[in-house]
């Protein structure tokens, strides 16, 4: 899946309809007395902030190289979404749960509920159409890919992270809806403690599945097999190459790939033969992906003849231990 355009619009509308929802909710918990009202408000306050912090991740990640960070600073938006989802366990997750269980402890009937379902559609109507935004902007990310493996393969955590909270908070607001309901019909206030645990376990799950793919990408995740497979057949038979051995890479934002790989040169190349074949590789390889910031290429003899080595999803090889001295490689 191709890195997104970095653009801030869905992050933006989706910051503009959870302040509106979270206000609303507030409001209408404060006159209702529901629990359920209560969790939704929280959960609405919490993903504000996140789309503030989803804001500021990418604005820090477009920071130029420096001293202290010659590759930048793009991993920082990685750290954000780990964040996001760790507010979102914390916060949005603990909250609910906790506010259920003291709602089904001591449970208060509701006052007005008309108030709180007139709240809850027009949080759903403002969460259906930030959604939509976000639904768009992913959609044009993954390309062909399925929804699931896109969400893996993805680079750029904010096109997905806005996504999977507006589904959840859409998801929970009818929950809230239906503990609202059942607590009318039955008379029995504990209902809608009960819809604040369900909604609670909504986003703990939601917390976990983006917590898995921060950290995925914050510790470093290499680029998509095509590409790796691309730089490989773009050195592999190249006149005075005799063989390729590693190609690592590693993405240091969702628009900047950083790569290596060991080559054998022909023995009877000069050293200005050699830094043409490289350049060449590197010109065509900046001209084929632009995501490839950085090619760093390392002559190694016998390159070619090391064995095949098993890889991930993402096509990232395991690198063979090698003596530090020699670089060649270490038998098991």
């Amino acid at each position: 899946m191709s890195a997104g355009d970095n653009n801030n619009r869905t992050l933006w509308i989706a910051l503009a309809a959870n302040l509106g929802i979270a206000l609303s909710k507030f409001g209408a918990a404060a006159f209702t007395g529901s629990s359920a009202m209560l969790t939704e408000g929280v959960h609405s306050l919490v993903d504000s902030a996140n789309q503030l912090l989803l804001i500021w991740g990418r604005k820090a990640s477009r920071r130029p190289p420096d001293r202290l960070h010659p590759f930048g600073y793009g991993r920082e938006l990685y750290f954000w979404s780990f964040v996001v989802a760790v507010m979102v366990f914390a916060l949005g997750a603990g909250v609910s749960v906790y506010e259920g269980i003291l709602h089904i402890s001591n449970p208060e009937p509701a006052v007005s509920p008309l108030v709180a379902y007139v709240v809850l559609l027009f949080a759903f109507l403002l969460e259906g159409g930030s959604t939509f935004s976000a639904f768009k902007e992913f959609r044009e990310a993954k390309g062909q890919l399925g929804w699931f493996d896109a969400v893996k393969r993805s680079k750029d955590p904010p096109t997905f992270i806005v996504l999977l909270e507006n589904g959840a908070a859409m998801f929970g607001i009818v929950i809230a809806a239906i503990g609202l309901g059942l607590s009318q019909l039955t008379g029995d206030p504990r209902f809608d403690g009960t819809a604040s645990i369900i909604i609670g376990a909504i986003l703990g799950f939601t917390a976990w599945i983006l917590a898995v793919e921060s950290k995925q990408l914050l510790i470093g995740e290499s680029a998509d097999r095509e590409t790796i497979d691309g730089l490989r057949a773009i050195v592999v038979g190249r006149q005075g190459i005799t063989g390729v051995g590693d190609v690592l890479t590693v993405h240091s934002a969702p628009d900047q790939i950083t790569a290596m790989m060991s080559v054998d040169f022909d023995d009877g190349l000069s050293g200005r033969e050699i830094e043409d074949i490289v350049a060449a590789i590197e010109a065509e390889a900046c001209q084929r992906w632009p995501l490839v910031r950085r090619l760093y290429i390392r002559p190694q003899r016998g390159a070619g003849q090391e064995a095949p080595m098993s890889g991930d999803v993402d096509g990232a090889s395991a690198v063979q231990p090698r003596d530090p001295r020699t670089g060649t490689i270490v038998e098991a």
